[in-house]
């Protein structure tokens, strides 16, 4: 079974691999004191790749669960692990994302991460605050070129293996592309079965961007989540003929599209659902009853939005991918 948990997918801008499969440890409020105990399990399952985030509270829950996972014997390095965070948008900020990672490395007690990740395309000129909500009225336009830069310098001095974006559209990506040395290596963004992301994953595939998607199971219970994947009937329909859950037939399916995922549960009993995926598959008619759903973005990320700021509509924001 480990060896489908850790299966490698290429990362085309650096030669290097994410695992398929990845725990999230974004939970609603951001809190992290919850999640040790969760870390430690789901890397006895076999677990390897972590996505935590400055703006979610859990960079040293991780730390201290990667430390003693180590101390345990759980895993035999740091090296077997591939850990993602992002620069939340506070330090998106040409001589701030130096700190903000350093910063990050400290919390998480590490040397380098795997993958660092701009969090979204927007800055605030709340300086170094990490907090949710936030005040809209303090966003303003990302310098991308400037902060691309100190991006790639982080690759470069070896603070991140990789880097890379979340919640871009084509469009914006086609504007980093035309000012990156570095093209990022992944873009992290909303992918289920009810949103399927076609189009963004046929741009990302042309250039070479590898796409993580997050809330594979639509959120439920979160800002920016939505209740219609886990309430979707032809994903019930598909379920119960299977003998699966709703859960593991979504995540078979973002699997079969070869892109990597992050899921989040701190229930253990999900935690290993989650991953037990990989010894059945969909036939095509469940492909293309899939194929065939509605689609809808579950996340319009309106707390983005607003009349002073970089983004006046959710249509400005997404570049018409709605």
């Amino acid at each position: 079974m480990e060896a489908n948990i850790t299966r490698e997918l290429p990362l085309a801008s650096t030669n290097l691999t994410i695992p398929c499969l990845g725990f999230g440890t974004a939970t609603y409020p951001f809190n992290g004191s919850t999640a040790k105990e969760a870390i430690l399990h789901a890397i006895k399952l076999g677990w390897r790749h972590f996505d935590t985030a400055a703006i979610y509270g859990t960079e040293s829950c991780l730390g201290e669960s990667i430390a003693e996972a180590l101390a345990l014997g759980l895993i035999r390095s740091r090296d077997q692990l591939f850990i993602t965070s992002k620069l939340w948008f506070t330090d998106a900020h040409k001589d701030r994302v130096l700190p903000a990672i350093k910063d990050t490395l400290k919390k998480l007690g590490l040397e380098y991460l795997n993958l660092y990740l701009i969090h979204c395309p927007v800055a605030s000129k709340q300086h170094g605050k990490y907090e949710f909500p936030f005040d809209k009225k303090e966003l303003v336009a990302l310098d991308l070129k400037s902060v691309w830069e100190d991006m790639e310098e982080c690759q470069k001095l070896g603070l991140t293996k990789s880097i890379g974006v979340s919640n871009f559209s084509c469009k914006k990506l086609d504007d980093l592309l035309a000012v990156a040395k570095i093209p990022p290596a992944v873009n992290q963004v909303e992918m289920n079965p009810v949103w399927q992301q076609k189009k963004l994953r046929e741009f990302c595939k042309e250039k070479g961007i590898h796409i993580t998607a997050y809330s594979p199971l639509g959120g439920k219970g979160t800002p920016w989540g939505t209740n219609r994947v886990m309430e979707c009937e032809v994903l019930k329909e598909i379920a119960g003929a299977k003998g699966k859950s709703v859960a593991q037939v979504c995540l078979r399916w973002v699997y079969e599209q070869d892109v990597s995922f992050v899921v989040k549960s701190f229930d253990k009993n999900r935690i290993k659902e989650n991953f037990d995926i990989f010894d059945w598959g969909l036939s095509p008619e469940d492909l293309q009853k899939i194929s065939d759903i509605p689609q809808q973005r579950g996340s319009l990320a309106l707390d983005l939005i607003h009349e002073e700021g970089p983004y006046k509509s959710a249509e400005e924001l997404w570049d018409g991918e709605l």
